[in-house]
C-alpha cells in the first residue's frame, strides 16, 4: 500500500479530530466509511495485539483500503520484542502511525497484560516504545487513561507522561477518566468514572512540547472546538462519530479550513464503488452498512432508513436494491 505525504508534520495535522479506535467497530469498512465523510480527520484501527500480527491472519488483520490514509494502526500488547516484531511486520502495510493502546481496560486485555493495567508500569511501556521506535518507520504515539484503580491522576498522569516520553514518544491520546480493572465492564468504563477534561488541559500547560489529544465523552463538534480552544491540540471522537457519522460532514470545514462539505445523501453516492467492489470480492452487504445505520440521525427517515439495512442488509444476495429501498425511505418520510 502506498504511503501519503505525511511529511508535513506526521499524522499530528490529522490529529486535530480523530475516530478513536474502538473495537468491533472502527474496521476496514467503517473507516473507508468515515473517509467518505472527512478527507482530513486521523482514522484508527480497531486494536489488534501484537501477538494476533504475529501468529495469525496477517491481511484478515492489517489490510485496508488505500483512501483511507491517514490512518493509524492501534496494538496491544506488553512485551517490547513482540510489539517490534508486529511494528516491522505491519511496516509492509505502509499505516501512517502506530499507536500502542494503554487505555483498553476489558477484561480480556488486563489477562494479557496490556491495555489500562499499563497504566501502572510506565516503565514496561516506555521500554514497549522504545522498542517499537526502533524498527518503525512511522510515529509511534500512545493512547492512555489518566490512572487505574486507587491512583491519584494529578499524581500518576504527569509521571506516566514524563517516564514514557523519555522514550522518544511525544504524541498522546488521553482518555480522560480513569479505568477500573475490577468491578466495571468496558462498557462501564467508558460510561461511570467521572470525566476530568481539565487535568488534561493541565497536562498540556504542563508539557506544551507533547502533543496531546483528549477522549472520553466528547458529544459533538462545538464540544471538540471548546477543548482545541483551552490549548489542546486534539480531539479524538468515539461513540459519538459511530452513532453520528454525519457529524464528520462538517469536520473538514471547521477544522482545516477545506470547503469541500458533501451532504449525508452525496456521502452515499461516493461511497457505491466501495461497496460494489466489496459486493464483486464476495462481501456482505450488512458487513458495510451497519456502520452507516446512524448517517441520518435526527433526520426525517431516518428510522425508516435504519429499519430497510438491518431487516435486510444480512440477507443472502443483498446488494443495492436494499441500500436504494432504504434511501427511498428517507425521502418518503422527508417529502
Amino acid at each position: 500500500m502506498g504511503h501519503p505525504d505525511t511529511s508535513a508534520g506526521g499524522t499530528a495535522a490529522a490529529a486535530r479530530l480523530s475516530v478513536a479506535p474502538m473495537m468491533d467497530w472502527t474496521d476496514r469498512h467503517c473507516r473507508a466509511f468515515h473517509r467518505t465523510l472527512t478527507r482530513h480527520a486521523l482514522l484508527y484501527t480497531e486494536m489488534v495485539t501484537a501477538q494476533a500480527v504475529i501468529h495469525g491472519d496477517r491481511p484478515r488483520l492489517l489490510d485496508y483500503d488505500a483512501t483511507e490514509h491517514p490512518v493509524a494502526l492501534q496494538l496491544g500488547g506488553s512485551e517490547p520484542a513482540e510489539l517490534a516484531e508486529a511494528v516491522r511486520i505491519a511496516a509492509d502495510w505502509g499505516y501512517d502511525e502506530i499507536n500502542l493502546n494503554v487505555g483498553c481496560p476489558s477484561d480480556r486485555v488486563k489477562a494479557g497484560c496490556f491495555g489500562a493495567v499499563l497504566m501502572l508500569e510506565p516503565e514496561r511501556v516506555a521500554a514497549c516504545v522504545a522498542a517499537m521506535r526502533a524498527v518503525s518507520p512511522v510515529e509511534v504515539t500512545v493512547k492512555c487513561r489518566i490512572g487505574v484503580d486507587e491512583q491519584v491522576p494529578e499524581e500518576v498522569l504527569p509521571a506516566f507522561l514524563e517516564t514514557v516520553s523519555a522514550a522518544g514518544v511525544t504524541r498522546f491520546a488521553i482518555h480522560a477518566r480513569k479505568a477500573w480493572l475490577q468491578g466495571l465492564s468496558p462498557k462501564e468504563n467508558r460510561e461511570i468514572p467521572p470525566l476530568d477534561y481539565p487535568l488534561v488541559v493541565e497536562m498540556k500547560r504542563r508539557f506544551p512540547q507533547f502533543h496531546i489529544s483528549i477522549n472520553g465523552g466528547i458529544t459533538g463538534l462545538d464540544q471538540a472546538e471548546e477543548l482545541l480552544e483551552q490549548g489542546l491540540d486534539g480531539v479524538m471522537l468515539g461513540r459519538a462519530a459511530y452513532h453520528e457519522p454525519a457529524l464528520l460532514l462538517e469536520a473538514d470545514g471547521r477544522f482545516w479550513g477545506d470547503p469541500r462539505g458533501i451532504s449525508a445523501h452525496e456521502a452515499v453516492e461516493e461511497f457505491r464503488p466501495y461497496i460494489a467492489r466489496h459486493l464483486e470480492s464476495g462481501g456482505r452487504l450488512h458487513q458495510i452498512t451497519r456502520h452507516m445505520l446512524g448517517l441520518f440521525h435526527g433526520q426525517p427517515g431516518a428510522r425508516g432508513w435504519r429499519r430497510v439495512l438491518s431487516e435486510r442488509a444480512t440477507r443472502p444476495g443483498a446488494g443495492f436494491d436494499v441500500l436504494d429501498a432504504a434511501l427511498a425511505e428517507l425521502l418518503r418520510d422527508a417529502a
